[in-house]
């Protein structure tokens, strides 16, 4: 019996393990991207990044992988039969996003501004998202999640 509780702990410290180094993973992968466009755009990177990890899942999403769509934005590709955007590369991907957000009427009010969630209510808020409360509120755990 203590055998089988010794071997569950150490499964389940693996599994915790293997899957905190995704979510790393992904961060450490797009946060040279996200810091540069931030800098360029005034967004913070906390927010491009959260917003990113969420839309794919951690990079998971068949968009993600696919079509290197990091934000679910929709239009046309010349890949698949989906709803969503492909772009040539994630860093396209990225810029497509801080565009799209520079375009928005809150934007200049926001620009430079650090506190991610007037970012995150202003850009749920301005369409992106279907259900913004919601989807603010999964944002929020995401940042925790993650460690942002």
């Amino acid at each position: 019996m203590k055998n089988f509780n010794i071997r569950s702990l150490m499964i389940f410290i693996l599994f915790f393990s293997l899957k905190i180094s995704a979510q790393n993973s992904y961060i450490n992968q797009y946060k040279t991207i996200a810091t540069e466009l931030s800098q360029e755009f005034g967004i913070p990177t906390v927010v491009i990044l959260s917003i990113a990890y969420m839309e794919t899942g951690g990079g998971t999403s068949s968009a993600c992988k696919v079509l290197n769509n990091h934000f679910g934005m929709t239009g046309r590709n010349n890949v698949n039969s989906s709803r969503f955007k492909n772009f040539t590369d994630s860093k396209a991907s990225y810029r497509a996003f801080c565009e799209w957000v520079s375009k928005r009427k809150f934007y200049e009010k926001l620009k430079g501004s650090q506190d991610h969630n007037d970012w995150f209510v202003a850009i749920a808020s301005s369409g992106y998202s279907t259900k913004p409360v919601e989807w603010k509120q999964k944002l929020n755990l995401v940042m925790k999640k993650i460690g942002l």
